[in-house]
């Protein structure tokens, strides 16, 4: 079986990881982690969100954050933006590239965004325009490809369906995701396969979520279609707050061990990415999620008390 040489991970840890979380992460603790993150190697990282405050209070510093970064040739800084008017206030901080999203679930986009999938993707066209216009890169990402907390499991055609019509309103990429992770791996290839009917093999990655402990073999079964680019988040941070239960995004440190194992290059610092996570696990006061970096840190700890 071949599968790709190289691998590029986007890192949402930033964004996606810490938007939910009920306490409050100052400015600074988020630009230290995307520095500690593009250190580490990381080349596209999710920053943070243009959203209402309203609804995301956890992203409010989104200026403050973009504005604080030292940035570094090479890397590819993200932010989401979810109407026109999220669009037109994150084009002060300079975005490469900017994310828009829709669910696959009828069910899902209404509890979450209050709307159709259809109108959802009205709703996006303007900003995709506006974005593409200012020459800014323009990602999707379609959650709920393979289940939904609402209506169970969900149909390759409903996948195709969405892919679609991001496809019509000039979505360059889109990111298949399993956003509740209850994905397994032959579910995962069928809403690949039902996204290949509209973008190229190059314009497509996975997000994978862990909650039933399905997430590296997801992506080890979209790497064996080809896939080769990947969102995940560092120490495992995210979750889903519509779906009970759900945990966070597969762990980077855990697709990095999973890939260099494999002989598969990714140009990431393994031992400086635990670092990262453990940096945001100790302000966040909790154990990292990746169970790569808890045996590699609890074998730093022994070593230490064997040299003394």
């Amino acid at each position: 079986m071949s599968y790709p040489s190289r691998v590029k991970l986007v890192d949402v840890g930033p964004r996606d990881g810490l938007q939910n979380e009920k306490q409050t992460v100052p400015a600074a603790v988020k630009i230290e982690l995307v520095h500690r993150l593009q250190n580490a190697g990381l080349r596209e990282i999710e920053v943070t969100s243009f959203v209402s405050p309203k609804w995301v209070p956890q992203m409010a510093d989104n200026s403050e954050v973009m504005a604080g970064i030292t940035r570094q040739p090479g890397v590819r800084y993200s932010v989401l933006t979810p109407n026109l008017r999220g669009f037109e206030a994150a084009l002060a901080s300079r975005p490469d590239e900017i994310v828009v999203f829709a669910a696959a679930s009828e069910a899902f986009s209404q509890r979450n965004i209050n709307c159709s999938i259809a109108e959802s993707i009205e709703r996006f066209a303007p900003v995709v325009e506006a974005a593409r216009a200012a020459g800014i890169y323009v990602r999707g990402a379609m959650s709920c490809t393979v289940g939904c907390p609402y209506e169970g499991e969900i149909a390759p055609e409903r996948v195709g369906y969405l892919a679609g019509l991001m496809k019509g309103i000039g979505v360059q990429h889109v990111g298949v995701a399993d956003t509740i992770g209850v994905g397994t791996p032959l579910k995962v290839q069928r809403a690949i396969e039902a996204t290949l009917a509209h973008f190229a093999m190059d314009d497509i990655s996975g997000h994978f979520h862990d909650t039933y402990g399905q997430a590296l073999a997801n992506t080890l079964a979209a790497l064996s279609m080809g896939v080769w680019q990947y969102d995940t988040s560092v120490a495992g941070l995210g979750g889903c707050p519509y779906a009970k239960g759900a945990t966070g995004n597969v762990a980077t440190e855990d697709v990095v061990y999973l890939l260099h194992g494999m002989g598969i290059d990714t140009g990431i610092d393994l031992d400086a990415l635990i670092d990262a996570g453990q940096y945001i696990s100790d302000f966040l006061g909790r154990p990292t999620q990746s169970r790569v970096a808890k045996a590699l840190l609890a074998k730093r700890e022994a070593s230490v008390c064997d040299a003394v």
